[in-house]
């Protein structure tokens, strides 16, 4: 198999990379592709997912919930942000679908943020395109006008 040696080795360099921050698989993979062996690469992660150390599924639900706290985005601009990380779709979309209604909240609340800023400098029109370009939802970008114009 592997020199154990060697094995530790690479496995600990990899534990401090994801311990430095928590990384997603694709990242871990593209971060060692060349120098660490493929096959060893594969069998540390594997471990490592195991032990809990790498679990996608965690990621995406404290990733998100970091971007909610922090960041005024559409729903779209999460999934790409995701996406970007290299996670599986499918794990976007199943953890979406669970917390749908917070999102839809989320991205209204958003929305209605963004409004609030950008009318003192654009007509409402612009405001629009602009939400719109985002990956605002219609919906949400005309509830959030209307509640800023109430």
């Amino acid at each position: 198999m592997y020199d154990i040696v060697e094995y530790d080795k690479q496995k600990t360099k990899v534990l401090k990379y994801i311990m430095y921050k928590k990384r997603t698989e694709q990242e871990i993979k593209q971060k060692f592709f060349s120098s660490i062996d493929e096959y060893m690469l594969e069998d540390i992660i594997e471990e490592l997912k195991q032990k809990q150390y790498v679990n996608d599924d965690n990621y995406i639900q404290r990733a998100v919930n970091e971007m909610m706290a922090l960041q005024k985005l559409s729903k779209k601009e999460l999934r790409y942000k995701l996406m970007s990380k290299g996670l599986d779709t499918n794990r976007i979309e199943t953890y979406f679908s669970k917390i749908q209604e917070e999102l839809d909240e989320y991205e209204l609340d958003s929305a209605k943020k963004i409004a609030i800023k950008k009318l003192s400098l654009m007509e409402e029109e612009e405001v629009i395109q602009f939400l719109l370009k985002k990956g605002y939802e219609m919906d949400s970008i005309k509830n959030a006008l209307s509640e800023v114009n109430e």
